[in-house]
């Protein structure tokens, strides 16, 4: 038989693609994500049933007996008409009618996208299907009794948090949102010297500072609308930019929530004062200033004490 039949080739076939796709989620390119994710899963489907039987594979239509006794080794030679296997949602169905895998919706969405049959956006879609790719990986390296990390590689530690059910959504996002940013940052400085990557971790970001809005359009007075400061990085441990919101204000005060952080070293974002909480950010050591000058309206003074800033 064919050596890319094998059970060894649609494997590694599955491991590359698996890893590529890992690479996309943590890009930020949903839509190659669901391509190579997509891919993957169908290798490894198509593995799972080769290692059972061969003859598995065979894409039950217009009379397909030559390939039938090709897969199972007694037709020596390929069919004239080609090698043909069952497509993504064949092998899947195969494999639910077995009991190896269960019916998974989202899964299903990820081929789709893949085949280009979804009628969505592939990003916005794709994003949020890592949890249920992992999953279905799990269930079938298991039923292999191969461990995941012969599939992920690098990316294992990433996904045992995408399928954690002790953590909540949010705190499983962020986690594998942080080990991709770590991932793509060591990336970054393959090949070069430590001292390199030294350097760069201790670079202060240029824009912190403050930012102001008008009250009104007609009006000369300005309120604090946010500070950004430089805070440790969860992901890579440089100097990321934290983006203080003013959550109450006296005449001479204001106390200040984090609710944005962004990474300039690795591209972490990090949207909101529940994901900043879910990183395990230590806010309390950013660098504040203690008070914040400049110049106001009429009516309110040149300097503006922080009175606290608020972590939870």
């Amino acid at each position: 038989m064919d050596d890319s039949l094998s059970f060894e080739s649609f494997l590694v076939g599955a491991r590359t693609a698996a890893q590529k796709a890992m690479d996309d989620h943590g890009r930020g390119e949903y839509d190659e994500f669901a391509l190579h994710g997509g891919v993957a899963f169908e290798r490894l489907a198509k593995a799972v049933l080769v290692s059972k039987n061969p003859a598995y594979l065979v894409e039950v239509r217009n009379g397909n007996s030559e390939m039938l006794l090709y897969l199972c080794g007694d037709l020596k030679e390929k069919p004239k008409n080609g090698v043909r296997t069952v497509g993504a949602m064949e092998a899947i169905g195969r494999l639910r009618s077995m009991g190896v895998l269960a019916k998974d919706e989202q899964l299903d969405t990820l081929i789709a996208l893949r085949n280009g049959t979804a009628h969505t956006t592939v990003g916005d879609e794709a994003k949020t299907l890592l949890s249920a790719l992992a999953a279905n990986v799990e269930a079938l390296m298991s039923h292999l009794h191969q461990p995941s990390s012969a599939i992920w590689g690098r990316w294992t530690s990433a996904i045992g948090a995408a399928v954690n059910k002790q953590r909540n959504e949010i705190q499983r996002d962020v986690d594998v949102r942080i080990k991709q940013a770590r991932h793509l940052f060591e990336d970054r400085f393959k090949g070069l010297p430590n001292v390199a990557k030294e350097q760069v971790l201790k670079v202060r970001p240029s824009d912190v500072g403050f930012s102001l809005q008008s009250l009104s359009a007609t009006d000369a007075e300005e309120q604090l609308q946010a500070v950004f400061v430089a805070s440790t990085c969860p992901a890579c441990g440089g100097q990321a930019r934290l983006r203080l919101e003013p959550v109450h204000a006296s005449p001479t005060g204001v106390g200040l929530t984090p609710d944005w952080l962004g990474c300039p070293l690795c591209n972490l974002k990090l949207n909101s004062p529940e994901e900043i909480a879910a990183s395990g950010a230590d806010v309390e050591k950013a660098k504040l200033p203690t008070s914040v000058h400049f110049t106001w309206g009429p009516t309110l003074p040149d300097t503006f004490k922080i009175d606290n800033v608020q972590t939870g």
